[in-house]
């Protein structure tokens, strides 16, 4: 199958078709975003007008069910930072275009005020349908709506009301492998992108799609081979196999590095209660519809995500992850699972991103408007923003607006965006990367945890960063899940062997790291034509001032470090 670019025009609704250009043939994922916007948007234009372009892009390797490999990246110039943004996530969405042969999915234009479409795509094209009825409800309520019409072997990716409302905390939900609605690419406000496009909901059905061809069959079914039994054998996989994500709870507070009480601290008294352990106990012993093992991809092997069910068994959302548990958790004082997992689904279902609702949250506990460790006002606030109050809809523009209206200085943001569950004053490596990636303030563009360094020491951060950001730009160009790393880094030979078989290429040993500067550097120059300068690629001066207990260490890498880590 020819791959395509799909172009959906919401003012004219027509899906129209082209070949690729020679220059974005080669990328993906990630990699594409930049491509497009520099080639045909607008850097210095309006997030939410009718120029900015909202791109959906699987990675280069989507469509075999590769193990963790059919991710797809969603991208636009993000209302949040203004800069330029890339989110991916996990479901059947990649997979799904990359089996109808699409490259790309660029949706153009805007339409008049209050009109809503649902655009489907099939083997035969693309066409809008009215959304009407779709309207105001959750993504819970919507997709299943959307399920029972188009059938349930579809893909979808909608928003909730955060988006349709231009909340610039609010993603875009994918469906995972078992139709939850759960996969969301949270963070930089694309889902207000995508409201402000009048979609509510993109709907794929592949039926009639086929699995992409391979150049060389035996080359790419050997080097799968080698990958998955790699991912297998590796230690930390059966660590996240049986506890998740949750599971950097306790690696994070031991390190003195967990966000508590608005980032007044890195320790938890509590987080025995909140940590993987605590999490894989409860739903062992619930049973019912808890899970503490589960794939958000057809074809994964690592079973990385959960199914948190309540006293009865019964399901509350699906998965509580450690980002949610640390910003809705720890951040805000809460040290009860079935409080953060009842809050998770009720931002999920607004489709707003729970790490910057989560740190907005915790500015809003600072102002006085709740306590820390209260989440039933915590609830309450949220149910502030689905029905569109005022204070409702700053708590949805995100952590530095409402810190802004708020007069509250310690902002836990970086270009606008706010900080991961990781104290950059505790992980200084990461806090390079919150501080100078494109992306704004992102673990998953550079995470260091892992890497053995002495990460209270300002020494060799700027290096590890670079080589982490670079890393994972080349990772989520090919549609890599970040826990799938682990397996390509033990046989790294085995990503050209795979896009080699793929496509028929003869890329480098080198090609990870190619792409990944290749992206940066694009990215980069989106940024600049945007405005960005160096003093955008800096923490807030009060992580530079006010030391973190336990530790009481300050964020200390030097400016200059920081500006030099892109001279490659």
């Amino acid at each position: 199958m020819q791959k395509q670019i799909w172009r959906a025009n919401v003012i004219d609704q027509v899906v129209s078709r082209e070949t690729v250009p020679d220059s974005w043939i080669r990328l993906g994922g990630r990699g594409l975003i930049p491509h497009i916007l520099l080639d045909e948007g607008d850097p210095s234009g309006d997030p939410l007008g009718p120029g900015n372009k909202l791109i959906f892009t699987p990675g280069l390797l989507a469509g075999h069910m590769v193990s963790s490999c059919d991710r797809i990246s969603i991208g636009g110039k993000s209302p949040l930072t203004g800069g330029i943004k890339e989110s991916n996530a996990g479901g059947s969405t990649g997979l799904k275009l990359a089996r109808l042969g699409i490259h790309a999915l660029i949706v153009e234009g805007q339409p008049e005020q209050g009109s809503w479409w649902v655009l489907r795509l099939d083997a035969e094209g693309g066409s809008f349908e009215p959304a009407g009825e779709l309207l105001g409800l959750g993504v819970y309520e919507a997709s299943e709506r959307l399920l029972d019409k188009y059938g349930r072997r579809v893909g979808i990716a909608l928003i909730g009301p955060g988006g349709e409302q231009g909340f610039l905390s609010a993603g875009i939900q994918n469906l995972d492998k078992d139709n939850e609605p759960s996969r969301i690419s949270a963070r930089g406000g694309l889902g207000a992108v995508m409201g402000s496009k009048g979609l509510k909901a993109i709907v794929i059905d592949d039926e009639g799609g086929t699995t992409p061809t391979l150049a060389d069959k035996e080359l790419f079914r050997a080097a799968q081979k080698k990958y998955t039994d790699a991912l297998l054998e590796h230690p930390q996989i059966a660590v996240y196999s049986q506890y998740g994500t949750a599971g950097m709870a306790s690696l994070c507070d031991g390190l003195g590095a967990l966000p508590t009480c608005g980032f007044s601290a890195g320790h938890f008294e509590s987080v025995e209660k909140i940590s993987g352990d605590a999490m894989h106990d409860l739903l062992s012993e619930r049973g019912g519809e808890s899970n503490t093992t589960h794939a958000c991809m057809p074809g994964c092997v690592i079973l990385c995500s959960n199914c948190f069910a309540d006293e009865n068994g019964k399901a509350i959302v699906s998965p509580v992850e450690y980002e949610t548990i640390g910003l809705i958790g720890s951040n805000l004082g809460i040290d009860n699972l079935d409080s953060i997992a009842r809050i998770n689904r009720e931002l999920n279902d607004l489709g707003c991103d729970t790490i910057e609702i989560g740190a907005a949250l915790g500015v809003a506990a600072e102002a006085g408007l709740m306590a820390f460790g209260d989440a039933d006002k915590a609830l309450e606030l949220i149910g502030e923003m689905r029905s569109g109050t005022e204070l409702g809809r700053l708590l949805g523009s995100g952590a530095a607006r409402t810190a802004e209206k708020l007069g509250v200085s310690r902002v836990p943001a970086v270009k606008g965006q706010a900080l991961s569950a990781y104290d950059p004053r505790a992980i200084k490596g990461t806090g390079v990367t919150y501080a100078t990636s494109p992306q704004g303030a992102d673990h998953t563009a550079g995470l260091t945890i892992r890497k053995k360094i002495n990460h209270l020491k300002p020494e060799g951060q700027v290096d590890i960063s670079r080589a982490g950001q670079i890393s994972m730009a080349g990772y989520d160009t090919l549609g890599i899940c970040l826990f799938g790393t682990f397996g390509f880094a033990e046989v790294p030979e085995t990503i050209p062997e795979l896009l080699n078989g793929r496509y028929g290429w003869n890329v480098s040993d080198d090609i990870l790291a190619e792409l990944g500067r290749e992206t940066l550097t694009l990215e980069r120059e989106f940024n600049k034509a945007a405005g960005f300068t160096n003093q955008d690629d800096r923490l807030p001066d009060w992580l530079r001032t006010e030391p973190l207990p336990p530790h009481n260490t300050v964020f200390d890498v030097p400016d200059e470090e920081l500006d030099g880590l892109f001279n490659w």
